[in-house]
C-alpha cells in the first residue's frame, strides 16, 4: 500500500475525534476482515516496519519516515520481527494493543493545545469506541460461533449455542483451538472488566463487548427470547 498524503492537523474536539475513528476502523480491519493481508505483508526478511492506521479508514505495512522529530507519534515499529516467534493469536493480540496504545498518542498529541475539558470530552468520545483488542478479541469469538453453529461440537461440552442474542460458552470451553481459548480467556466483562467464569455470555448486538450474564442482569433463558440485546450504555443511547 502506499502512504496516504498528509492532511492538515485537526484542531477541535470532533476533528481529532473524526481522525481517531478513520485511524481506528483501518486498524480494526487490518486485524479483523483483512488479517491474512496484513500477517502476509508484516514477514520477518522484510525492514523494519509499523501497522497504520490512515483517517481515511485505509491501512498499510510500512517503514517509518526518516524525518526526525516525526511529523506524529509512530507505531511500534518492527511487529514484523515477531511474527514468526509466538503463536498467530497471540502476535495479532499484541499488535492490536499497541495499535490501540498508538491511536490515543496520536489524538492526544493533536489534543496538547486542548483545555481540560475539552481532553475530557475528547476521551469520552474515544471511550464509547470498543478498543482495537476488543473488536480483535469479538471477532475471534464470532469465528468460533460461526464453526459451532455450523455444527463443530466441543471437544468438552455438548452445550450448542441457541437462537436470540448473542450468547457464548464460559470461559473454560474449548473447542480444542489455541486461539479460540485464548480469545475467550483474553475477553473482559464490558461490565466488571474482569475475566472469570461466567455460566454465560451475552454480546450486545450493538458496540459487540461481552458481558457475564451475571452482569448483564441477564438468565440464559430470558436470553433466548430475547430479540436483540442492547447493554445498559448502548441502551441509553
Amino acid at each position: 500500500m502506499e502512504m496516504v498524503a498528509s492532511l492538515p492537523a485537526p484542531s477541535t474536539v470532533e476533528e481529532v475525534f473524526g481522525d481517531y475513528s478513520g485511524r481506528h476502523r483501518g486498524l480494526v480491519r487490518a486485524l479483523t476482515a483483512e488479517v491474512d493481508d496484513l500477517y502476509a505483508l508484516c514477514h520477518p526478511e522484510r525492514e523494519n516496519l509499523c501497522l497504520y492506521g490512515h483517517p481515511d479508514g485505509s491501512w498499510e505495512v510500512n517503514v517509518p519516515p526518516e524525518e526526525v522529530p516525526p511529523e506524529m507519534p509512530e507505531p511500534t515499529l518492527g511487529i514484523n520481527f515477531a511474527r514468526n516467534g509466538p503463536k498467530r493469536w497471540d502476535w495479532l493480540s499484541r499488535v492490536a494493543m499497541h495499535s490501540d496504545s498508538w491511536l490515543l498518542s496520536v489524538a492526544f498529541f493533536f489534543a496538547a493545545r486542548f483545555s481540560g475539558d475539552e481532553r475530557k470530552r475528547l476521551f469520552n468520545l474515544i471511550n464509547d469506541l470498543p478498543t482495537v483488542f476488543e473488536a480483535f478479541c469479538n471477532h475471534q469469538l464470532a469465528k468460533k460461533h460461526t464453526r459451532v453453529d455450523r455444527g463443530s461440537k466441543p471437544k468438552r461440552s455438548s452445550k450448542r449455542l441457541k437462537t436470540g442474542p448473542s450468547t457464548a460458552f464460559p470461559p473454560t470451553v474449548n473447542n480444542g483451538s489455541d486461539e479460540d481459548a485464548n480469545a475467550i480467556s483474553a475477553t473482559s466483562c464490558g461490565s466488571c472488566g474482569t475475566k472469570h467464569h461466567s455460566n454465560f455470555w451475552i454480546q450486545c448486538d450493538v458496540c459487540e463487548r461481552w458481558f457475564h450474564g451475571k452482569c448483564a442482569k441477564m438468565t440464559r433463558a430470558k436470553a433466548e427470547k430475547t430479540k436483540q440485546y442492547r447493554c445498559p450504555s448502548c441502551s441509553s443511547k
